[in-house]
């Protein structure tokens, strides 16, 4: 299963969520892949805590020099031995592997025919799909170079691999809402691009869902300490955008699934580990259940039927 993960603004937590649905899926004995795309913030190694690759790769085979053809082939990180974290390197029996493809440190624009690249995107998409049971594509925000590079090879009538996802996150806020809108439905979104780029408009459709991230629960316990007219007013806006979301076709049929506003995440973003849960206590349970949730639905055939 190749998914890919991408957004219309930054911020979303899209690259964090991610990175911990794959943890999820390891934890499992999935062997799984990390294919950094955002290359111009190639970041993924800090939230794995490889801090040698918290900003790409110094060696100059990342993903960036690999699509330049720099290299013939990238570079990998075997993410439970490089992690500088003891509760990642202590890695638990019955778990798959787990790999990391960084993107170059300081990378630039790229140069060159659009249809070599594309070329070795196939190959290094055949390759993935060949080796692990499940890789994550973490592509940059909007209508990136990334974006379009994965539509057209996903597409047309020789596809890299016979089944592709798309996850589009987006915060719980009505900006969000909307400018996830616009990314799928939108000119030049991955709808309107991915036909140009040889993809069926319904099939499309079918692969792609929704990923809401930090929502408030206006009833939580939690919020007990707000004043009642902030609650009131939370509650409204929260049904607000609701009805917003279900409007712009971003209703509860396409979500895959819902992560809540944590303040981990909001600090330090990383992969949330036992020793997190339930050695320090710093990590909420609600957060890892739903990132688990999603990591299995991400899998789930019945999950990605539309009513």
């Amino acid at each position: 299963m190749i998914a890919f993960s991408t957004s219309d603004k930054g911020g979303t937590g899209r690259s964090v969520t991610s990175s911990n649905m794959l943890y999820q899926a390891a934890l499992r004995g999935l062997n799984v892949c990390y294919l950094d795309f955002d290359f111009g913030s190639p970041t993924s190694g800090a939230i794995f805590g490889i801090d040698a690759y918290g900003r790409g790769t110094t060696s100059e085979r990342g993903l960036h020099e690999y699509f330049q053809g720099s290299v013939s082939e990238p570079e990998t990180v075997s993410i439970w031995d490089a992690s500088d974290r003891n509760s990642i390197r202590n890695r638990p029996a019955g778990t798959g592997r787990m790999v990391l493809v960084p993107g170059d440190a300081g990378a630039g624009e790229f140069s060159g025919p659009f249809t070599i690249m594309a070329d070795r995107c196939r190959r290094l998409l055949r390759w993935a799909s060949s080796e692990f049971d499940l890789t994550i594509v973490d592509l940059s925000a909007g209508r990136s170079f990334a974006l379009q590079l994965a539509l057209a090879v996903t597409g047309g009538p020789d596809p890299v691999v016979p089944l592709s996802r798309w996850m589009v996150f987006h915060r719980w806020t009505m900006q969000h809402v909307v400018a996830a809108h616009g990314l799928v439905y939108g000119e030049q979104g991955i709808l309107d691009t991915g036909i140009k780029l040889g993809h069926d408009k319904e099939t499309l459709l079918d692969r792609v869902r929704f990923v809401r991230t930090a929502i408030i629960d206006p009833n939580a316990p939690d919020l007990a300490g707000l004043r009642p007219p902030q609650l009131t007013w939370l509650s409204e806006r929260n049904t607000e955008l609701h009805q917003r979301a279900g409007e712009l076709q971003l209703g509860r049929t396409m979500t895959l699934g819902e992560v809540p506003l944590d303040p981990i995440f909001q600090w330090h973003e990383q992969l949330l580990t036992d020793s997190d849960l339930y050695g320090r206590n710093v990590a909420n349970k609600v957060t890892v259940d739903r990132i688990e949730e999603l990591s299995r639905r991400l899998l789930d055939d019945d999950a990605w039927e539309r009513l």
